[in-house]
């Protein structure tokens, strides 16, 4: 395990360097492209009608009003709720 993770930590170290930016800045864009992965996975299971959006927001760790604007973002059309209904 130990030997695993420093081949990684080199191979971050040497694209770092290559690329001109911080080991963060790399793990930052590793995160960003992970996540719009599992997002464009969970994506095409809540157009099929397969995953709610209450089980995608659970998997990707997200708020549903994240999750909402991720679809106004993307133009997929969803149900859009009205909160301000009068309560008389």
């Amino acid at each position: 395990m130990k030997n695993n993770l420093s081949n990684i930590k080199a191979e971050l170290e040497n694209y770092a360097s290559e690329s001109n930016l911080t080991e963060l800045q790399v793990v930052d864009k590793l995160k960003t492209y992970y996540f719009n992965k599992k997002v464009n996975d969970n994506l095409k299971l809540y157009k099929k009608g397969q995953k709610k959006v209450s089980d995608i927001t659970k998997d990707l760790k997200i708020s549903p009003r994240k999750f909402y604007a991720i679809l106004e973002k993307k133009n997929i059309n969803h149900t859009k709720y009205n909160k301000n209904k009068d309560a008389e």
